[in-house]
């Protein structure tokens, strides 16, 4: 069955979604806020760490029903915007089907979560599926926001778990183990000299919550479907970066229905949700060669000027941009499976397309778009060129000399790989031109893509 069936009723395509079905966590009992400094965690916390998710996930089973939006304020400020969740009666894919928990090799990774050659996978097994709340956790407090913003334990694993739950774990690719994979790409990135010299602790809570919810309640296709399709969402934000306006409103509901941030000031809660916002919506890749020409005059005329907290804001961008789409500089094995992962959803959404008899969009065509193709022609006009400008950025550090080594390596690997592809296909309808990326490669990596990498 299509991972889209699940959204749509087969005679009301183009229609919206069915009503939002989730739960909201319940109290999970009270524990003192956490005032300790930027230290890492010990074993025995770690474990009560993971532990104290468990709990949490459960009682999300167990309690009522809530909408993305349920808080008044949100509902107020924007209105329409729903959770996008699955059709009733279709169960979920359940996390949590580990049998056993390493909890020596767990701290060890974490130990090494700042190391580029990071396992996400083996540490989502680890976790028992939840990676991205316990890479949260950790982070939060090695970088010392727990301390510094004086955030409440309980609370704050109640948003995240939130957060987690509402990546849809059916998805190949838009799901919580991407939205960590990215967190702690931009952790890496935070890390850089060039930028950690000048950055506050709001930069970085920025930073870090951007990255793990930038994708969050993604449903599995991109934007050009939802606007021929005529989903409401694609009405709600008038066809214009709709799924990061999604991603972005679906965080700050979640924010305030936690009430995460509810001891901090007003305007600091309001001056934060509009940095999310501007964050995430960086992330479409529809804007790749607006923040590319800005990024790349700021270097050629070496006028960003860092102290400033509009400089530092943009180079978040540029960093969570390239988070967003590091996937072709990883090591060749994790790259690789990335690359399968989101050919999958595309092939998933095409086939969608093909069921209802709609035009089947670039690169989601299993016959005639093969993963060598579409990874060759998404490294050389959309991540090469990026990455090349955060090297210059970064002064060629040795995590940006990495990064581009990684990216030549696995662009031969494809390159090798092709003549292979379409031997096997045969006569399956697909040409040359499908096996080499051409002229229209960008633009159709652009309108089939929402940001993340092929």
């Amino acid at each position: 069955m299509p991972v889209l069936e699940r959204y749509f009723h087969s005679a009301e395509l183009g229609r919206r979604w069915t009503a939002p079905e989730g739960v909201l966590p319940s109290t999970l009992g009270s524990r003192p806020g956490c005032q300790q400094g930027p230290l890492p965690w010990d074993l025995p916390e770690m474990i009560r760490m993971v532990k104290l998710v468990w709990k949490s996930k459960s009682e999300l089973q167990a309690t009522k029903q809530r909408g993305i939006l349920e808080n008044e304020d949100a509902l107020h400020s924007f209105p329409g915007d729903v959770q996008l969740t699955g059709q009733t009666g279709v169960p979920a894919e359940r996390r949590g089907s580990y049998p056993f928990i390493d909890f020596r090799l767990l701290n060890h990774m974490l130990s090494k979560v700042g190391m580029w050659d990071f396992d996400i996978f083996l540490f989502d097994r680890l976790t028992n599926g939840n990676s991205l709340v316990t890479l949260l956790c950790h982070l939060f407090n090695t970088h010392g926001l727990i301390h510094h913003f004086k955030l409440d334990m309980v609370t704050l694993h109640r948003f995240l778990v939130m957060v987690q739950e509402d990546y849809h774990s059916q998805n190949p690719y838009h799901n919580a183990v991407h939205a960590a994979d990215v967190t702690q790409a931009m952790h890496c990135y935070l890390k850089e000299p060039k930028l950690a010299n000048f950055l506050t602790p709001l930069d970085i809570m920025l930073g870090l919550l951007a990255a793990a919810a930038h994708d969050v309640d993604h449903p599995g296709v991109n934007q050009p479907f939802l606007v021929k399709t005529n989903h409401h969402l694609a009405n709600l934000y008038q066809n214009m970066s709709v799924l990061e306006n999604h991603h972005w409103r679906s965080t700050i509901g979640m924010l305030r229905e936690s009430r995460l941030l509810a001891h901090l000031p007003k305007e600091m809660t309001q001056d934060i949700e509009q940095q999310l916002g501007s964050l995430i919506l960086a992330t479409d890749i529809n804007r790749q060669n607006e923040f590319l020409t800005r990024l790349k005059a700021h270097l050629h005329n070496k006028d960003l000027r860092l102290e400033d907290a509009h400089d530092r804001h943009f180079m978040l961008q540029i960093a969570l941009k390239c988070a967003d789409i590091c996937n072709p500089c990883r090591i060749w094995e994790m790259s690789k499976q990335w690359s399968e992962r989101v050919c999958e959803e595309f092939y998933r959404q095409g086939e969608l397309e093909q069921k209802f008899e709609l035009e089947i969009s670039p690169l989601c065509n299993q016959q005639k778009d093969s993963i060598p193709s579409i990874q060759i022609g998404f490294m050389t006009y959309i991540v090469e060129p990026l990455f090349r400008e955060w090297a210059r950025f970064t002064g060629n550090s040795p995590l940006s000399e990495n990064m581009l080594s990684h990216l030549a390596h696995n662009k031969a690997q494809w390159k090798s790989l092709s003549p292979r592809q379409r031997r096997s296909r045969g006569s399956s309808g697909s040409g040359p031109g499908h096996d080499h990326a051409g002229p229209g490669t960008e633009n159709e990596a652009q309108a089939a893509t929402e940001g993340d990498t092929p």
